[in-house]
């Protein structure tokens, strides 16, 4: 069994951890992150250390208590070094831009589908492909999987929109019969 809980999340000094009540904020710069651990695990601060503890040994208590500690260390490293993820576009005439605060595709529909990207994403595009930038892993995920959903990846010829190291199981046409 794992005991992921056990480990303390380390932080580098400039970034303020505080605690209200359940409530752990992560605070760089101008970036702010919230943790609410709604009770159902305790912590503890200490200097440039934070440490997890489980209410009990409860099968629910012991699984709150990595998860916590998981998306603690997961906010932490969003602060200090950030979350990268890359989609790669292939068809003809399949085209990425970005506006401002607007991503601009062109998947072959009769329309341009113009995705409104969330505070806290910065979005960059380099030919086909498209670079996904933000401090907040889980909202990076969330990002990525919409514009992924507009035009996934088919498995004939491989058009479509995947993630830059998504393997795709490709079929024979009906050629392959003969």
């Amino acid at each position: 069994m794992s005991r992921i809980g056990k480990n303390p999340v380390e932080f580098a000094a400039d970034i303020k951890v505080s605690a209200n009540g359940d409530v752990i904020t992560f605070a760089k710069g101008n970036k702010s992150v919230d943790l609410d651990t709604k009770g159902n695990v305790s912590f503890e601060i200490e200097g440039t250390t934070l440490t997890f503890k489980n209410l009990s040994d409860a099968r629910e208590h012991r699984a709150f208590w990595g998860t916590y500690r998981a998306l603690a260390q997961n906010i932490v490293t969003g602060l200090t070094t950030g979350y990268e993820k890359k989609l790669e576009i292939n068809g003809v005439g399949y085209r990425a831009a970005v506006q401002g605060k607007v991503l601009n595709l062109q998947l072959g529909f009769s329309h341009d589908i113009n995705y409104d990207l969330p505070e806290g994403i910065e979005a960059a595009v380099e030919k086909n492909v498209i670079s996904l930038k933000s401090h907040d892993k889980q909202l990076l995920g969330q990002v990525a999987a919409e514009v992924r959903s507009f035009r996934p990846p088919e498995p004939y010829k491989g058009k479509g929109v995947k993630y830059i190291d998504e393997h795709i199981v490709r079929k024979a046409g009906k050629t392959a019969k003969k």
